[in-house]
């Protein structure tokens, strides 16, 4: 509203300053438009220079102007501009527009200032900070002008007028804003024209600003307050849009900022976009290529390649896309900030490109892992599908060649038995190699598949097959060779049996025929005939026979053209057996001769070894044949002597076997010079070696070892002995390489190196040995030092936790020292082993280790404690923090301390609940001490014990107490509020201002709406009232400052009133005084109006005239008779004086006028009297004429008085009419003045300026003013009825009308006050109600950003997740809230500013304001968020490494009890096993370990400073104990390998010594051989033994081998070992010599029984012939003589033919030895016959005596050697016997006897129970200790024969882990019984076997079961060993 219109200054100075200023004021608006005024009075008339004013002011378009000079054009110019001012709600009170045309001075300058007051000045508001209370325009100007000048001094702004007048106060202003035009501090009080001069021309100059004033219209007694303002305002608006411009210039610099950053952002984007694409469609290109590499272990790096890509490089490029999808987000985030268009990121750079190319990526790399998987499976099946091939070649080679020199071999035998047993066992050969061709075939299918397949390898693996399939084809040639060899053999041999029948038969009947010839001429003839008979039957028989003799011709034809001769036959035989022979040894020859040319002598000394092993094999094979190859040399001599025809192909054979052999020979011996010269050189090079490794490991010993002094020389005999002990032996090297080197010049230089290097070696071990004495004290005593300091010996343990860290990285440190010198200790441990010498170091080091670890142990356990210690102070300062917190808390004073304090306390809360988990962890980590085992667990558990949970109680009932000040303050509040109104009424009411008398009505009137509002709040006090004592009733404790809060408001209400009453007792006089004051002016016109009236004398016409003027004249003289109160007197002063001076002066003319109106009364009476006299005698004559004469005149008198009657009554009503219209003006005037009056009082309440302070004080007068339109609304009807009561007089005059119409426009502008008023209202509680939810929103965000800003991070993992998940919560319930809350206010701005409410640039302020703390605390929730993620994923990194380190610790821990299990001696599988599961529980730790690097690398991306240095710590940490643990692991593994190569060196050692036990044991075990079958039996079995050995000689130099490599590589059971190796060695030969001991005495055995076999035959031929030659018959008769003398003659020839047997009877020297042992030790040959040999002196026999008869002459026996009186032994089959007597029995013993000087016999195949037999069975048990078996179904399982035993394994590889098929027990086949189950249908070839323990299984063999019992056991297991089906390959 305005302040009124502008009253007549009373100077005239003053509104010329006013017209000066105004007219400069609107000169500067015009100038927009180019207009100018030169006189505001005249030139504003006409109503075009207002209107473009108001058009420049408003911004808006007024209607245009009418185009006139005329009165009537400017009245309607003026009239649409003032309608404009209006509408917008201007208020012009008694302007018009004939006062703007006329050109009143006085409201032209009120209009004008009107229009500054609506356009400049009302939109200035100013809230101060305390209460918000929104001030008036002119008090919020000069609010902000003391603001601005604050601080400066001599500057006190009170007002508009006299505080500007020295000028400072504008220089002021203009200093606060632009401190660089105005120079402050040089500007003085007292010089104010040049204050102001400077002021106004800086303004006008430098800022824009019109020069609206001059310095002399300021620096005045009284300057004008409106000019002044009219300047001000224009600094305001100026520097209020300066500010608006600045705010604007940041804010468009942000904006450009923020434009600039998002362009830098999108680059940055679309760079690394394309980065990632060209990376993707590179990696694509790469791994689409399925070019893979033709082996498995290609394929398995490039597999491994893509799993690095994959593991390493593809998630960094992951996470780069995950970056770039952010950057983007963020990027559209900015840009939606800003309002700006989105980003579109260019063809080829957008996400979903990105994406795409992904998805091609991941596709491609589906494709290629897919392949590779393909690619490696196939690869792998390749690769076993290879070593498949080259087992199954291995095993077909070896079988091949075993089979290749079996069949090679023709050792047929000498007879037919043999041949037909060979012929047999050939068969069986070739149904072998049969049942092989699938094998074979099976190989070559194999390669096929391979080179199907494109195998890498296939050439190899086609060329093992061609070579395989060559051997193949060889062996089946040899195999029909042989058997064509054989068939012949077996032919010959039948041809020969039949021979040598049909040559005994002939002999015999040889003999028969002598006899008959020789008896038939001296016996009778009945003799005779019978004789005759005898050879008719002789003849007989040989004629029956000779068929049978040609057909034996015809065969003996067919293998030889010699006939008729026996001899032939057995030299052909002997020709067949040479050539035979002569064709194995050709084999073997050539067989060796190929190798021998094809060896390369290698360089290694292993490989040199294993040559020279061979050799030593080759030479006891060349032994071997040499024996051969001398029979066959033997025999070509005998062929040759016996003049065979084919003597010269006979010789040319042996000739071409000799020149072989003796090449064979001669190549044998040149290999074996070459390695034997290679084994000279590599064995010198090795000893040189080994002397130069002793001797450089002497000197490292020595120069490794730590530096000391000389505490410890006599350590070093034992290196002055080394040393000794080496010189001479490096002496020897040198000498030996010098001979060496003459013998070998190809290896000179090698060996002149090796010696050069030996001497250096030597040299500088000399000089290293001085050194070392030196340097080893030093070691031992920092050793004692550590071990001191390992001990404790530094100090107690720690007492703080500094300490302890201290404490701590001391012994860390020395930790590292130890670690340091380990490498020390390691090289003097080694120059101890190597010297022999410091015993104790090792326990000194490992003590140091020891008291290191318990010292670790003891302060960690102190730090832990110390920690828990640091965790239990940290707890308590927390209690005590709480404590003092709790104390020292006050009960706030005021509502928002008391709110404050509650969300401090909140807050508290909050903490105490984050520091309660902290309590909870030190009590957990007291119960961890003590579960632990720490020894400070007590101390701990009795600490925590002691924390107290008292705070939580404290701090509930604070916050109760808290909720109930509160409440109190809120009632306090209401209180002081009232109060504060009370005191604000109070000073109104004690108001004494005067004011001028025109307002004092107003005053009353105001004063009475003071006193209805006093009535109305009334209600207030008993709301409070009633508060009060219901917070008393609910809280007792505040019940008195309640009471006396009441009693203090009651008090000021009664004081309120009262002075209410007293200033309405004081308004009331002032009330009368003014009406006195108003009386007397009316006094002063009625004093006029009577002295006009007394200079007109009326006597008045008639009675009632006078009448009434003397009653004037009365009332006049008692006016001027009145006395004057002495408060009037005061008012009046001189002008009461003259109005009594005029009042004395008008008492004597009213004393004449009175007099002359009595006369005229009197006159009056009289005439009234006459009249009424007249009256009454016209009635009395009246009356008289009805009774007198007199009647007439009566009549007379009576029509007089009629007419005058008449006369009378029509005044009357001409005069009751103008009364009546005089009463209607005057009681309109009376309503129009209630109107008028009711209209004031409520313009009154309308122009109040009370908006209220708050929300609902602003409600509450809303509310009534709502009331007030309704009251004005109502009162329409009472200005329509005035309206219709002015019609009704409108012909009293024009003055009604003109009263009407004021009434009508002061209603008007009631109404429009009225709805000013209430918009004004109503934008007032909407700014209240806005205020009210943007101060709860800023206090809310402001709280919320409390919590968004909290530094807490965590402080450890589940810390940090606790905080993450809460504050996710809280971001989720924030954001939620916050959203709806901001989208409230800022729709409510909105709308507001829509409907133009007045504050709209403070509600857009506040609202951005809103906005960007939203925005801050959303930035602050993503970056607290961010934090707490990297917080977590640090701690979480943390957590990890520790707990992956601890895993790493525990497996290390592990590795000890794997190595150095609790078992005394484990098994090798086991501890296999136990390593293996550990190796793959590692496994499980490499993905953990990547992830970790895969962490670290992120986080060292992320992190910088401390934390990047401690992930790369703690990374390191962890890599070091990996690499530890995979050194450890790796130590083991070796320690386990090594441990397992010694159990099984230890068990196969074990097994071959139990073995060789064994073989000694057989030696000579069995029974005594009784004759030569036994012997030869003895000897087979002996033969079986000694290849056995020989088959087992690899095994057992495999072992010393394993063994001599275990020494090298220092196994733990080095002593062991060796032992082993000495006991293996030593048995070996004990063996080896037990076997050559007991071959020698098998084969002198052997000639003894053949001799004492031939013996026996030659005694029992001469026992057979001693009757004949002792008889003394002589025959009776001729025949009888003749037939004593053929007999006798038969003797002779028998004795001739005995002689030379007899002669070869004579004993070797072997059998003379072996007869020499017999007779000194009998127990070292066979059991004796009883009949002795007797010996001569010369060895040979002693002859038999016989008697001498009368015959003939009997042949000597003097030289002819008897054999020994033998016994008869078991004699053999027939067959086997020779018969008495003839050749043939030389012939037979010939082909029954091995030849003297011939090889050994074959060796027979070894005894079943000394060889091992394996293969597939299928088994069912039946019977498991006589019960049924739970399981009777058919398994097939690895069968096992092995000493006896039968085991039953899963598979081939079970008898290697030594686990039997569902553990059984091996089966002893002792005792146990088998045959054929024939009762069994459902499978072929199935046997019974029963066991002794009463088990019974059924066995389904390979071939067809004899139905034969297998008992004993020696036939069951040889049996069982045929059955075995071979295992698979």
């Amino acid at each position: 509203g305005s302040w009124g219109l502008i009253r007549t200054c009373p100077s005239d100075e003053r509104e010329a300053v006013q017209k000066k200023t105004f007219t400069k004021w609107v000169n500067s608006h015009l100038a927009r438009v180019g207009c100018h005024i030169g006189d505001l009075y005249t030139d504003l008339r006409d109503g075009f220079v207002l209107t473009r004013l108001l058009e420049v002011l408003s911004g808006e378009q007024l209607p245009r102007p009418t185009r006139g000079r005329m009165r009537i054009h400017s009245l309607e110019n003026v009239d649409k501009a003032l309608q404009f001012l209006k509408e917008q709600r201007v208020h012009l009170e008694n302007v018009g527009s004939h006062d703007i045309v006329d050109g009143n001075h006085r409201l032209t300058l009120g209009l004008v200032w009107t229009i500054i007051l609506r356009f400049q000045i009302q939109v200035i508001k100013i809230e101060t900070e305390d209460n918000r209370e929104t001030r008036s325009a002119k008090d919020a100007l000069l609010l902000w002008c003391q603001m601005k000048t604050a601080g400066y001094p001599e500057v006190n702004i009170q007002n508009f007028t006299t505080s500007w007048r020295d000028g400072l106060a504008f220089n002021a202003l203009i200093h606060r804003h632009r401190p660089d035009l105005v120079d402050f501090s040089k500007l003085t009080k007292s010089n104010a024209n040049y204050n102001l001069q400077r002021a106004f021309r800086t303004a006008e100059q430098h800022l824009g600003l019109a020069r609206l004033l001059d310095p002399e219209d300021v620096n005045m007694e009284a300057p004008d307050e409106k000019s002044i303002i009219t300047y001000v305002v224009s600094f305001y608006h100026y520097f209020s849009k300066m500010k608006a411009l600045a705010v604007e210039g940041k804010r468009i610099g942000k904006v450009l900022d923020q434009v600039l950053e998002v362009g830098k952002v999108i680059e940055h984007y679309e760079e690394l976009a394309t980065e990632l694409l060209a990376w993707i469609h590179r990696t694509v290109g790469l791994i689409s290529n399925q070019k893979f590499a033709n082996s498995l272990s290609g394929v398995q790096q490039q597999l491994q390649a893509f799993t690095a890509y994959c593991t390493l490089e593809k998630p960094v490029k992951f996470q780069e896309k995950g970056n770039l999808e952010v950057l983007l987000f963020s990027i559209q985030s900015k840009l939606r900030a800003c309002n700006r268009r989105l980003y579109v990121p260019r063809e080829g750079c957008g996400i979903w490109d990105i994406d795409k190319a992904w998805g091609q990526l991941e596709k491609a790399e589906h494709e290629r892992e897919a392949a590779l998987r393909a690619e490696l499976i196939r690869q792998e099946k390749l690769e076993l599908l290879a070593q498949r091939f080259d087992h199954k070649v291995a095993m077909r080679e070896s079988w091949l060649n075993e089979n290749q020199r079996l069949v090679s071999q023709d050792n047929f035998g000498y007879e037919l038995p043999a041949v037909e047993a060979a012929m047999k066992k050939h068969e069986a050969i070739e149904a072998d190699i049969a049942a092989y061709e699938e094998r074979v075939q099976g190989v070559a299918e194999l390669a096929q598949a391979l080179a199907t397949e494109g195998y890498y390898d296939a050439r190899r693996v086609a060329a093992q097959r061609d070579s395989v399939l060559r051997q193949w084809a060889l062996l089946t040639g040899l195999v029909g060779a042989r058997r064509t060899r054989l068939e012949q053999n077996l032919a010959l041999q039948k041809v020969f049996q039949e021979m040598v029948y049909m040559v005994d038969w002939m002999e015999e009947m040889q003999v028969g025929a002598r006899s008959g010839t020789s008896d038939g001429g001296g016996i009778p003839g009945g003799v005779g005939g019978d004789l005759l008979q005898k050879h008719g039957l002789l003849e007989g028989d040989i004629a029956a026979q000779s068929e049978r003799v040609e057909a034996l011709n015809a065969a003996a034809l067919r293998f030889s053209q010699l006939q008729g001769e026996s001899g032939w036959l057995r030299d052909a035989l002997a020709v067949y057996r040479m050539f035979g022979e002569v064709h194995a040894c050709e084999l073997w020859i050539g067989e060796k001769e190929q190798w021998l040319l094809a060896m390369r002598v290698p360089d290694s000394l292993d490989d040199v070894e294993v040559v020279q092993h061979r050799f030593e094999s080759l030479d006891q094979e060349m032994n071997s044949l040499m024996g051969r190859v001398l029979d066959v040399n033997h025999t070509v001599q005998e062929l040759v002597e016996g003049g065979h025809p084919s003597s010269d192909e006979v010789r040319s054979c042996q000739d071409h076997l000799n020149s072989r052999w003796n090449r064979i020979v001669e190549l044998v011996e040149q290999r074996k010079e070459e390695v034997s010269a290679v084994l000279l050189v590599e064995n010198h090079v090795l000893e040189v070696a080994e002397v130069r490794a002793q001797v450089r490991e002497k000197r490292r010993a020595v120069e490794s070892a730590p530096r000391a002094g000389g505490a410890l020389q006599w350590r070093l005999s034992g290196l002055e002995a080394a040393l000794q002990a080496l010189e001479p032996r490096q002496a020897a090297l040198l000498e030996e390489a010098a001979l060496l080197a003459v013998r070998f010049p190809a290896q000179a230089a090698r060996l002149h190196q090796g010696a050069e290097e030996l001497g250096a070696e030597w040299g500088a071990l000399a000089g290293a040995a001085q050194r070392f004495l030196h340097d080893l004290d030093a070691f031992l005593d920092w050793l004692v030092r550590a071990q001191e300091a390992a001990g404790g010996g530094e100090g107690p343990l720690p007492r703080s936790l500094e300490e302890a860290d201290a404490l701590l990285a001391r012994h860390a440190a020395l930790k590292e020292e130890v670690d340091q010198r380990e490498e020390d200790y390691a090289r003097i441990v080694a120059a101890s082993e190597a010297l022999l010498w410091l015993p104790h170091l090792e326990l000194g080091w490992h003590k140091l280790l020891g008291l290191w670890e318990a010292r670790r142990e003891a302060l960690v356990q102190a730090h832990v404690y110390q920690l828990f210690l640091r965790d239990l102070r940290q707890a308590r300062a927390v209690l005590r923090n709480q404590e003092m917190a709790l104390s020292a808390q006050e009960l706030p004073g005021t509502v928002e301390s008391a709110e404050e304090a509650l969300k401090r306390h909140r807050d508290f809360l909050t903490t105490m609940e984050l520091n309660q988990q902290k309590m909870q962890l030190a009590v957990q980590a007291a119960d961890g001490l003590l579960r632990q085992g720490n020894a400070y667990g007590e101390q701990a558990q009795e600490a925590v014990t002691r924390l107290s949970q008292e705070n939580q109680l404290r701090a509930q009932q604070w916050l109760q107490k808290l909720h109930d000040q509160l409440g109190l303050q809120h009632f306090l509040r209401d209180c002081h509020e009232l109060d504060g109104w009370i005191h604000e009424k109070m000073l109104m009411a004690r108001d004494g201002t005067r004011e001028d008398g025109h307002k004092l009505h107003k005053r009353w009137l105001r004063h009475q709406a003071f006193m209805a509002e006093l009535a109305q709040n009334k209600e207030w006090l008993e709301k409070i009232e009633r508060e009060g004592q219901q917070l008393m009733q609910e809280k007792p404790e505040l019940a008195a400052s309640v009471r006396k809060k009441l009693g203090e408001i009651r008090q000021c209400w009664a004081e309120l009133e009262s002075t209410t009453q007293a200033k309405a007792r004081q308004l009331f006089e002032a009330s009368k005084a003014d009406q006195l004051v108003q009386s007397f002016a009316e006094l002063d016109k009625k004093l006029l109006h009577m002295e006009s009236q007394l200079q007109d004398v009326d006597p008045g016409g008639d009675l009632a005239t006078v009448n009434s003027q003397l009653k004037k004249l009365q009332l006049q003289a008692q006016t001027a008779a009145l006395p004057l109160e002495p408060a009037s007197k005061e008012l009046v002063g001189e002008r009461q004086n003259a109005v009594g001076e005029r009042l004395v002066r008008l008492l004597e003319p009213l004393q004449e006028r009175r007099r002359l109106l009595l006369a005229s009364k009197e006159l009056h009476q009289v005439a009234h009297d006459l009249e009424d006299e007249l009256v009454r005698i016209g009635r009395a004559g009246a009356l008289a004429s009805l009774r007198s004469p007199e009647a007439e005149a009566v009549r007379r008198g009576q029509e007089q008085l009629q007419g005058a009657w008449a006369g009378l009554r029509e005044a009357a009503e001409r005069r009751q009419q103008v009364l009546d219209a005089a009463f209607q003006v005057e009681q309109y005037y009376f309503d129009v003045a209630e109107v008028e009056a009711w209209l004031g009082e409520q313009e009154l309440l309308m122009m109040s300026e009370d908006k209220g302070k708050d929300e609902q004080s602003t409600l509450q007068l809303l509310k009534k003013h709502l009331q007030l339109e309704q009251g004005v609304e109502n009162y329409e009807e009472s200005i329509a009825q005035l309206s219709r009561q002015c019609r009704a007089l409108l012909e009293m005059g024009e003055q009604i009308s003109r009263r009407q119409s004021q009434v009508d426009r002061l209603y008007v502008a009631l109404k429009e006050l009225g709805e000013e008023r209430r918009v004004g209202l109503e934008q007032q509680y909407w700014l209240y109600q806005l205020s009210r939810q943007v101060d709860e929103l800023e206090h809310w965000i402001a709280e919320k950003e409390v919590v968004a800003g909290s530094p807490e991070l965590g402080q450890d993992f589940e810390h940090v997740t606790v905080l993450q998940e809460k504050f996710s919560e809280f971001a989720s319930e924030t954001g939620t809230a916050g959203r709806e809350r901001l989208a409230a206010v800022n729709q409510m701005v909105d709308e507001l500013i829509e409907c133009g409410h007045t504050a709209a640039a403070t509600m857009a302020e506040w609202k951005d304001g809103l906005n960007e703390a939203w925005a801050e605390l959303l930035e602050l929730m993503g970056t607290r968020a961010q934090l707490l993620a990297a917080s977590r994923e640090l701690h979480k990194f943390f957590s990890d490494a520790r707990e992956l380190q601890g895993q790493i610790e525990e497996k290390r821990r592990r590795l000890p009890r794997l190595t150095t299990p609790p078992e005394p001696r484990p098994s090798a599988s086991s501890m296999q096993r136990t390593l293996r599961a550990f190796e793959h529980d590692l496994q499980l730790l490499v993905s953990q370990v990547r992830q970790l690097q895969e962490g670290a690398a992120q986080l060292r991306t992320v992190y910088a400073g401390e934390h990047a240095e401690a992930i790369a710590s703690r990374e390191q940490e962890v890599l070091q104990g990996w690499k530890e643990l995979l050194a450890a692991c790796e130590d083991a593994r070796l320690h386990v390998s090594s441990t397992a190569d010694a159990l099984r060196f230890h068990n196969q050692a074990r097994d071959l010594l139990s073995w060789m036990d064994g073989i000694a044991g057989q030696i000579g075990a069995a029974d005594k051989p009784r004759d030569v079958s036994s012997v030869e039996v003895l000897m087979n079995y002996h033969q079986g033994l000694k290849t056995e050995l020989e088959a087992r000689m690899p095994e057992l130099t495999a072992c010393q081998e394993l063994g001599r490599s275990l020494l090298l590589n220092k196994s733990a059971m080095a002593d062991e070992i060796q032992a082993q190796l000495d006991k293996l060695g030593t048995r070996k030969e004990e063996v080896s010599d037990k076997w050559d001991r007991h071959w020698e005495w098998l084969q002198q055995m052997l000639e003894v029984h053949q001799f004492a076999q031939e013996a026996v035959v030659a005694d029992a031929w001469l026992t057979a012939q001693e009757p004949l030659l002792q008889s003394r018959e002589l025959g009776s008769s001729v025949d009888e003589v003749e037939q004593l003398i053929r007999r006798h003659e038969a003797f002779r020839k028998a004795a001739a033919a005995w002689e030379e047997r007899f002669s070869s009877l004579r004993p070797t020297p072997k059998i003379r030895g072996a007869l020499k042992r017999w007779d000194s030790n009998p127990e070292v040959l066979p059991d004796s016959p009883p009949r002795q040999i007797a010996l001569q002196t010369d060895g040979t026999p002693q002859a038999r005596q016989f008697p001498q008869t009368d015959g003939p002459p009997r042949p000597t026996m003097d030289s002819t050697p008897l054999p020994p009186p033998f016994t008869q032994p078991s004699l053999p089959q027939p067959r086997e016997l020779p018969p008495e007597g003839g050749e043939g029995g030389g012939s037979r013993r010939s082909r029954s006897a091995p030849a003297q000087g011939g090889s050994a016999p074959a060796p027979p195949p070894p005894p079943t129970h000394t060889v091992q037999h394996e293969g597939f069975l299928l088994r069912k048990r039946e019977l498991d200790a006589n019960r049924k078996s739970s399981n009777r179904s058919w398994v097939s399982l690895y069968c096992v024969l092995s000493k006896g035993e039968l085991g039953f394994y899963k598979d081939a590889k079970g008898p290697a882990s030594g686990g039997t098929h569902g553990g059984e027990p091996l089966l002893s086949l002792h005792k146990a019984t088998s045959e054929v189950a024939s009762d069994y249908k459902k499978k072929k070839h199935v046997f019974k076997l029963q066991t002794q323990d009463g088990s019974e299984f059924l066995l389904q063999a390979k071939d067809e079961v004899r139905s034969v019992p297998f008992s004993p056991y020696s036939n069951l297991r040889n049996h069982l060993a045929g059955w075995l089906a071979p295992g698979p390959e």
